[in-house]
């Protein structure tokens, strides 16, 4: 089919009555039947793969007829086999106290281009600008002084450290790694809902993810030129390594995981590999005279970079929680004595609150003297009198979300709320208003998905990565693609029951090298068996006690 003859989805009602099961399996393309029934929650929707009238948009056109060309059986059969490949892997995660595979949806997520250049070059915008923030905000704070962000907005902060002052990280760089967290709209217009500067997981999934979908749509692959991500630990090393102190030739590396009962240990474990770095646990270190030590069966080692993947308050006993043993007492010391640098830095969660992200287009402006090329999600501050006063009267229409909030845990919808949750919701913002944000129903954009015998569709978002080695940020061409799968839901977290998709960023021309760059990595990913994953919180207190019976 050429260019100029798109491809369309029949009118709504217009397939034969008689269709069943049966003869849905055995019908090349009726998968897609009734997929923009008017009378689906998700009709006022951006649909990625389809226009209004049914015409399928040009980047999905031939991932559109090879997946059309298929049997609802034959999308059955290859979902299985998606499963059990997240299961050989051991990607599975905890739903009500069960472990399952980590849903992976079969059908690819497509960015086109010139869609992917905007998006990456509005993410290392605001990672520049994010950056520069933390800097000042733990250093002279003249963005306070100049009156662009309130002063109490940062000392009522619950994550602006104070123990992070006078730790200057020899390259400059505090966000090591970001995942930045993005939606598009009811126009089709990305905008970023939210910053991860703290501990950002997900980079596995993108990783397997792919590796699972070429080994069972390798037909798929072979029609599209998809850019790899096997790449992404080579340029997470190369970030690490620069971070080391400038005398330091050879820097040793080492990523700090909590432990096997951590959610996203087999992430911490598979970068590890990747990399070819130590994964170790506090317990595999100490602090003597300001110098991180890793002890070793050839006996102590000075390490130089610590990437890692546990929440500040866990990190040093002597400075923080004193009850934890997953940190390394007196870390903080060394860190700011220059002789190890932690990754992420200490502190960085004062950039990622969620009412701090209101005023991010500011620091672009402030401090890069650019415009914003990715837009925030309107957002209302709980904590000024005019929008407080909005949110109390318009809170059955609005999203409610607790600024301190994870993992989709405490958002409140209010157009689906009862009249008490209502009332009682205003009573914990009335007594906190700093504690809250409102923004308006934002209907994610939809992508098909696979719903039992057929293709429905399904509400997105996207988290790109990016690696900041202190001379260019690289964002991994991506990213994680997450799906709210139960039908109607906005909450696309693992852990409130969505999935994720692979992410298919198209290449300007075919190459044969850019395809190679996926196998090594990938391979690799086949070492790592027997480990669970799982998107969320790096840590729980549970989880710790859980560590400390181990």
């Amino acid at each position: 089919m050429n260019n100029n003859s798109a491809p369309r989805l029949p009118p709504a009602g217009r397939r034969p009555r008689t269709t069943t099961s049966a003869r849905r399996a055995a019908k090349p393309g009726a998968q897609f039947d009734g997929y923009l029934s008017p009378s689906r929650p998700h009709a006022g929707a951006y649909d990625e793969m389809f226009t209004p009238d049914g015409t399928v948009r040009q980047p999905y056109r031939a991932l559109y007829e090879s997946i059309s060309a298929l049997t609802s059986a034959d999308l059955s059969s290859r979902s299985a086999a998606i499963d059990r490949a997240m299961v050989d892997q051991g990607i599975t995660f905890s739903l009500s106290g069960q472990e399952r595979p980590f849903p992976l949806d079969l059908v690819p997520r497509v960015i086109t281009t010139a869609e992917w250049s905007k998006l990456e070059r509005g993410v290392a915008q605001r990672v520049r600008a994010l950056e520069a923030f933390l800097a000042d905000v733990y250093g002279d704070r003249q963005i306070l002084r100049d009156g662009v962000l309130p002063r109490r907005l940062i000392t009522s902060c619950e994550h602006f450290q104070r123990e992070a002052f006078g730790i200057n990280p020899p390259n400059g760089v505090r966000i090591h790694v970001s995942g930045v967290d993005l939606v598009r709209d009811e126009e089709g217009t990305f905008r970023v809902l939210e910053d991860n500067l703290r501990n950002p997981s997900g980079v596995s999934y993108v990783m397997e993810n792919r590796r699972t979908m070429a080994r069972v749509f390798p037909d798929l692959f072979a029609q599209h030129r998809v850019r790899p991500v096997g790449d992404y630990a080579s340029h997470l090393l190369r970030a690490l390594r620069a971070a080391a102190a400038a005398n330091v030739a050879d820097p040793m590396v080492v990523v700090l995981t909590p432990g096997v009962h951590n959610s996203a240990y087999f992430e911490h474990s598979l970068l590890a590999r990747l990399m070819g770095v130590e994964l170790v646990e506090g317990r595999d270190m100490f602090c003597r005279d300001n110098v991180v030590y890793l002890r070793t069966t050839e006996g102590e080692r000075q390490v130089d970079v610590i990437y890692r993947r546990i929440d500040d308050e866990f990190l040093d006993p002597v400075h923080y929680r004193p009850d934890s043993v997953l940190g390394v007492a007196g870390i903080l010391n060394a860190a700011r004595a220059g002789n190890v640098v932690i990754a992420n830095a200490v502190g960085n969660g004062v950039g990622d609150d969620k009412l701090v992200y209101t005023y991010v287009p500011e620091m672009v402006k402030y401090y890069l003297n650019e415009k914003p090329l990715l837009p925030n999600v309107d957002t209302f501050r709980c904590w000024l009198p005019d929008e407080f006063d909005h949110v109390m009267r318009h809170m059955d229409e609005l999203v409610i979300k607790p600024v301190e909030g994870s993992g989709g845990y405490g958002i409140v919808f209010g157009p689906e709320a009862t009249q008490a949750e209502l009332t009682a919701l205003k009573r914990k913002v009335r007594a906190n208003k700093r504690g809250w944000i409102a923004q308006p129903v934002v209907q994610l954009s939809t992508v098909p998905s696979k719903v039992d015998d057929r293709l429905a569709p399904r509400h997105v978002d996207l988290r790109p990565f990016a690696v900041n080695d202190g001379k260019e940020i690289f964002v991994l061409p991506g990213g994680l693609t997450r799906v709210a799968l139960p039908e109607g839901s906005l909450v696309v977290n693992s852990s409130q029951g969505g999935g994720s998709k692979d992410t298919w960023v198209l290449a300007p021309r075919s190459s044969t090298a850019e395809r190679e760059l996926d196998r090594p990595a990938l391979g690799a990913l086949s070492q790592v068996d027997g480990l669970v994953a799982e998107q969320g919180p790096e840590l729980t207190t549970t989880q710790q006690q859980q560590q400390q019976q181990a």
